[in-house]
């Protein structure tokens, strides 16, 4: 059965996160749902996400269980090994059940074109929505360009070649599309994570959550290597121990793989009493924390990988109307503008400093969460988004749309 005209059977497939827990994912599945479309997704199983298939809003979620959650080279190819032999599984599932039109691959990792480039032989189409430049991220996890980091180049390089469209967040992920994958200029769009306003809750203040302390900090993403939170514990000792503020509580709210490390640093830094780690939270609990909060930061590391990324959490905070301490990187100069202060690149006594002159200035804290707040509104919004991510798919499915490069030639 196939789908009506203008209308298409469209299936997503993610690795990274849970859906509806991937917010950018979940948003862009409800958004082509509302346009008339079909769309089923695949993701992996997580806490609270363990049904293998569940009918959500209209989208269909097909769940696989993954085992491994890697923190090294060889556990990551593990990871993504296995996540690909079931996301093939039930693409075939889904294939001779609901069917589809288009493959909507999201990496990390770049691994799922695979899947693409064997459906395209049946006239499906594959359009790559690319959250994170894999080889960067490699670097900034590991620090070395060795046999995994060329591999990953060689996987973007054929990602690209297969996909009919791709997908960048920003523009520096669009000039790569063009620079490094070699895509025709037409067939990149921008359609970028924006936060979604109906869902950002801004919500009365909770004093408690100060732990008694006058100022109360907030963290909310991902707790791995390249989010440079060792660096953020290193500002918060300086302040303790050299600036002698014993007046500002943080919160980091969040779960990844370096959650434990990173509670052990804080233990030997002696910030068990300032410093709150939450884990994974219900989103209730996460906008009393983000609504309480006097100053949000981003510590994300100064790294190729970071300078070129937007990060969800910079958005949030802004949607929140909360005033941002961060180093200074490109995109999240631009996502940010004068919404923040930017420390120098991995300058944890600058960040220190900066933070602690923010909180001293509830006036400029108020003028800066307004003019973040109004930047969403005028422009970064989610639903300023949709219109791109619907001109992208009509760009994939028009009639004689691009077709997949030779991999041959790709290789080079």
């Amino acid at each position: 059965m196939k789908a009506s005209p203008g209308k298409w059977r469209i299936l997503i497939i993610v690795e990274n996160l849970p859906c509806p827990f991937d917010r950018r994912v979940w948003q862009e599945a409800l958004a082509l749902r509302a346009a008339g479309h079909e769309v089923s997704i695949i993701c992996p199983k997580g806490r609270g996400y363990e049904k293998g298939y569940e009918l959500l809003d209209g989208v269909h979620i097909y769940r696989h269980a993954l085992p491994v959650e890697a923190d090294s080279a060889l556990g990551y190819g593990l990871e993504y090994a296995l996540a690909l032999f079931m996301e093939f599984a039930l693409a075939l599932r889904i294939a001779f059940t609901r069917g589809f039109d288009v493959i909507h691959g999201c990496n990390p990792p770049d691994t799922i074109f695979l899947i693409g480039r064997f459906f395209k032989l049946f006239g499906k189409r594959f359009i790559f929505d690319h959250h994170d430049i894999n080889p960067e991220l490699y670097e900034a996890k590991f620090a070395r360009r060795d046999v995994w980091y060329r591999l990953l180049c060689r996987l973007e390089r054929w990602t690209f070649a297969t996909a009919d469209v791709s997908i960048a967040t920003n523009e520096s992920y669009r000039r790569i599309a063009i620079e490094r994958g070699g895509m025709d200029p037409a067939n990149v769009f921008v359609v970028r994570s924006g936060a979604d306003l109906s869902r950002v809750r801004l919500l009365p203040t909770r004093p408690e959550l100060r732990r008694g302390r006058k100022y109360l900090v907030g963290y909310v993403g991902v707790i791995g290597k390249q989010e440079g939170l060792d660096l953020l514990l290193q500002a918060v000792a300086y302040l303790r121990t050299e600036l002698r503020r014993d007046d500002v509580h943080f919160i980091i709210v969040g779960g990844g793989t370096e959650l434990a490390a990173l509670q052990e640093l804080a233990h030997r830094l002696a910030l068990d009493d300032c410093v709150e780690f939450t884990g994974r939270i219900p989103d209730a609990d996460l906008w009393e924390i983000m609504s309480t909060a006097d100053v949000c930061v981003n510590p994300d590391r100064a790294n190729e990988m970071n300078d070129k990324s937007t990060m969800n959490k910079i958005l949030e905070y802004m949607a929140l109307g909360k005033p941002i301490v961060q180093f200074d990187l490109t995109e999240g100069r631009f996502s940010a503008a004068e919404s923040s202060v930017y420390a120098r690149p991995n300058d944890t006594v600058d960040f220190a400093r900066k933070l602690c002159e923010l909180l001293d200035e509830p006036e400029r804290r108020a003028t800066m969460g307004a003019i973040g707040r109004s930047r969403v509104e005028s422009g970064l919004a989610w639903h300023h988004q949709i219109p791109t991510l619907l001109q992208a798919y009509d760009a994939a499915m028009r009639p004689g749309a691009r077709q997949a490069k030779s991999l041959d030639r790709q290789s080079g």
